[in-house]
This record gives structure tokens, C-alpha cells and sequence, in this order.
């Protein structure tokens, strides 16, 4: 018996990976670092299957039809090129790499370089939907040597999470990094997702006082709105969830405030912060995780900083609604935002994006699964060249019909106390984008008085730069124009 494909790793994530594979009629080949892990996934979870033991990266090798291909599900970083270095020897032209871990783009970018050097082909695999995702269904974002893709098409489509109408949550995403980079941005938009239901939580639950039951209740009804998503989902459920030991208590009170990171989110600013995009809502949700690890300075400072002697009163359902409609609107923010990073990657490395493509990609399998994601594809089939998703007819009204509600639970979160990183980002984001005269101008103004950094004028073509010797005292010799 030889194997279709072979995996390294396995963690959660690559034993269901291959349990997927095998239930799709796939001959899987596996082998850990710790080879114990083999036999016990192999007279375990495995028995009786299409399972292929190999205690050894040779044996691997050599139990694979060709052209080979080994998938590797082990920790990003220096876990990923130890394992290439030990793989490479074994393989042999038009043999192919897949790294379905959480790698960062720019060591894709370079691996499948060195391996194309080699004459090895490589793909780098952005996989989301968790473990239930692995063994039912991910979403699948692959990208690399596009040679690779005929040769994995078959078992990534076979495996993916299906829409609808059957259509696979998973297409070639395009060049070097490009599947590793559209899982970042992925990432990232799931913690800008998290942030903002954190943030309705909190409104809904100091503000207005609900229950978790209550709580269970609004989430199940704005599943069943616009708001339909596997995140929303979840968190209905979370509310409803009583602990095992305390049972008149809920899980969700039980958890420390402190929230964890693995840092693609910080890595999906980082690059936003080179490209220049704003990509405030993620950056927030980010920052927001870091200061609720900071307990003791925020327990330290609640006893000594006062807060707003406010209390509400109002409509308790209209309240819910306008947290829906901000919820909703800031979540449009930071799609729009994570598309405008991937645009401005395409550009910078080259790489051709189908970003309809990628929005069906999410539709299904991965952790920001939701509704209005076909949307996103309706909105680019229309119109392949949109410069900006609000920009959409579709999202246009949605903006509109969202804003009131948006705007007054914004100004809530000021009077009652209450951080709203996330959704006060998101307005902020949307009423500069409709701003025609930002304040810019000022900004220029102090950057050319203290450093000579020369400006443009409203009253001049643009790329013509000035100075002026503001003090009289400073001459009229300009810095060099430059953005970094």
C-alpha cells in the first residue's frame, strides 16, 4: 500500500487533518517527532483505517506515490525549517512541501524560494476552523508554487469546508506567501470579530444589566439576523453553559479577564503598519488583549481612578438593537480594512489576489465564518476593481441604516464608563474615510516648522513640495521628501 499524501505532526490539528483525509478516501502516511505518537494515533484514533505508520522521515518518503507530498502541521517558526532541512534530502524534483501550520507570510515567501532553488515545490496552506474544522471541514487558503496546486487540488477540495451550493472553501490563493499572508489577515479580522462581541457583552451587561440568560437570548436572535456567524454563534452558546462543579454558576463568570495571544494578530499590524493601511479595528482588538493583561495595574487603578456617575435609562430594546447595528457596522470597518491589506500586498509582491474568491474561502469551515461573507463575493463578482468595500451599493445602506444606533452606543460607552476600543475605532475610521478636509493640513504645517519636511498645496499639482522658513531665522534649505 503506498500513501497519497504524507503529514507531519501529530497535534490536534494533524490528526484530524488526516482522519478528514482518510474519511475522503485519501491513503494518509504519518510520522511524529516522537514516534510513540504514531503508534498510539495508529492503534488508536486510527485502527482499521488507510493509515500508513512511519517511525522515520525516510520511511515516510518512501511509502509516497509521486510526485511526493508531505504536509507538515508542526509550530511555526524553527520547528518548519528544522523539518524542511530533514525532509529536503529525501525528496526529489517536482516533490512538494506543504506548511499547513500558522507561518508567518515572509518565511513563506522565502521557503519557497530556497526550495524552488532545489527544484522541491512548496506550498504554504493557511488552515482555519480549529480542531472541529480539521476533522469535518476547514477553510484552506493555499498559496506558493502554483505547479504544486493540480497535484493538491484533489484532496484540499475534497476535504474543505462546502457552501451551499458545494462550492469548496478553498482555492489557490496565489504566489509565495499570498496563502500564508490571507490567513493573516484572517487572524487578524477574527480578533477585531472577538473584540467587538466582547465589547457588546460588556455594554449589555453593565450598561443595561442582562442576565446570561438574557444574553444567550439577544445572541440567538442576531443569529438569525445579519449578524448570522460561527462566532456569534458560539458566544449564544458560552452564555448558556453552567460549570460542571458549581452548577448554579455560569463558565463564562469563572473566567479570568485576561485575555491570550498567539500574535498573528500583532503580526497582521505589523504589516498593515508597513503597507500604511489603517488597519485600526484589528490594532485596537489587538492592544485591547494587551491591557487586559495588565490585571494588577487595572485592579490597582479601579480603586483609585473614578468613573463617570452615570446611570442609564432608555428603551432596553432599542439599546440592544443600536449595540446590534454597532456591532454590525464596526465589523464592516474591519473587513473593509483587512481587504484594503491585501490589496496593498498584491501590489507590493506581485501577487494576483481573487478577492471574491477569498471571501468564499471564509463562507465556510473557518472562525469568521458568517452570512454576510457571500456578500463580500457579491460585492467583488460585481465589480473585480472595488477600491473599498463601503464603496458597495449593498454596504453603502447598510453604513446608512447602521449609523444612528452605531453613533449613540459610542457616546453610551463615553457617558457610562464603558471601553469601546474596537467599535469607537471603527467609527472613527469611517467618519475620516467620509471626511473630505482632514486636519492634515496642520499636521504638515508643524512637521515642515520643526523638521523642514516640505508640504503640498491645495492651489499646486500634487507631487510638488514646499517649504516654508516659518521662524525666519531657518533658512530655506528643505529635508529630503520620503515616506516610510
Amino acid at each position: 500500500m503506498s500513501a497519497d499524501i504524507g503529514l507531519i505532526g501529530l497535534a490536534v490539528m494533524g490528526e484530524n487533518l488526516v482522519l478528514n483525509m482518510e474519511s475522503h478516501g485519501f491513503t494518509v502516511a504519518v510520522f511524529n517527532r516522537t514516534t510513540s505518537k504514531v503508534d498510539e494515533f495508529v492503534n488508536g484514533r486510527g485502527k482499521g483505517k488507510k493509515f500508513i505508520g512511519a517511525h522515520s522521515i525516510a520511511d515516510l518518503v518512501k511509502s509516497l506515490k509521486k510526485p511526493r507530498k508531505v504536509m507538515l502541521m508542526v509550530r511555526a517558526g524553527e520547528a518548519v525549517d528544522d523539518n524542511i532541512e530533514q525532509l529536503a534530502p529525501h525528496l526529489e524534483a517536482g516533490d512538494i512541501i506543504i506548511d499547513g501550520g500558522n507561518s508567518h507570510f515572509p518565511d513563506s515567501n522565502r521557503r519557497m524560494r530556497e526550495l524552488e532553488a532545489k527544484g522541491l515545490l512548496f506550498v504554504g496552506a493557511g488552515v482555519s476552523g480549529g480542531e472541529e474544522g480539521a476533522l469535518k471541514g476547514p477553510s484552506m487558503m493555499p498559496g506558493g508554487s502554483h505547479a504544486a496546486w493540480p497535484h493538491v487540488k484533489p484532496i484540499f477540495q475534497a476535504i474543505c469546508a462546502k457552501v451551499e451550493d458545494g462550492s469548496p472553501c478553498c482555492d489557490w490563493v496565489g504566489e509565495e506567501g499570498a496563502g500564508h499572508f490571507v490567513k493573516m489577515v484572517h487572524n487578524g479580522i477574527e480578533y477585531g470579530d472577538m473584540q467587538l462581541i466582547s465589547e457588546a457583552y460588556h455594554l449589555l451587561k453593565s450598561v443595561v444589566g442582562l442576565t446570561n440568560d438574557e444574553l444567550h437570548k439577544v445572541f440567538d436572535d442576531w443569529n438569525k439576523g445579519d449578524l448570522d456567524s460561527y462566532l456569534i454563534e458560539i458566544t449564544r452558546d458560552i452564555f448558556s453553559r453552567k460549570d460542571d462543579d458549581h452548577p448554579e454558576k455560569h463558565v463564562v463568570d469563572l473566567i479570568l479577564d485576561v485575555a491570550g495571544q498567539k500574535g498573528t494578530g500583532k503580526w497582521t499590524v505589523m504589516a498593515a503598519a508597513d503597507m500604511a493601511i489603517p488597519l485600526t479595528m484589528v490594532g485596537e482588538a489587538v492592544f485591547a488583549r494587551c491591557l487586559s493583561a495588565l490585571k494588577d495595574e487595572r485592579v490597582a487603578a479601579s480603586k483609585i481612578f473614578p468613573g463617570p456617575d452615570s446611570h442609564w435609562r432608555g428603551d432596553k430594546q432599542a439599546f440592544i438593537n443600536s449595540v446590534r447595528d454597532s456591532v454590525f457596522a464596526s465589523k464592516l470597518v474591519s473587513y473593509t480594512q483587512g481587504y484594503l491589506l491585501m490589496k496593498a500586498a498584491a501590489d507590493e509582491f506581485k501577487w494576483n489576489l481573487n478577492y471574491g474568491g477569498i471571501a468564499l474561502m471564509w463562507r465556510g469551515g473557518c472562525i469568521i465564518r458568517s452570512k454576510f461573507l457571500g456578500k463580500i463575493k457579491d460585492a467583488f463578482d460585481a465589480n473585480p476593481k472595488l477600491q473599498n468595500l463601503l464603496f458597495d451599493p449593498y454596504f453603502q445602506d447598510k453604513m446608512k441604516a447602521c449609523q444612528k444606533g452605531w453613533r449613540e452606543i459610542v457616546a453610551a460607552g463615553v457617558l457610562n464608563g464603558i471601553p469601546l476600543p474596537g467599535i469607537s475605532a471603527a467609527l472613527a475610521y469611517y467618519d475620516g474615510l467620509r471626511t473630505e478636509r482632514l486636519p492634515a493640513n496642520l499636521l504638515q504645517a508643524q512637521r515642515d516648522f520643526f523638521g523642514a519636511h516640505t508640504y503640498e498645496r491645495v492651489d499646486q499639482p500634487r507631487g510638488q513640495f514646499f517649504h516654508t522658513n516659518w521662524t525666519g531665522r531657518g533658512g530655506h534649505t528643505a529635508s529630503t521628501t520620503y515616506n516610510a
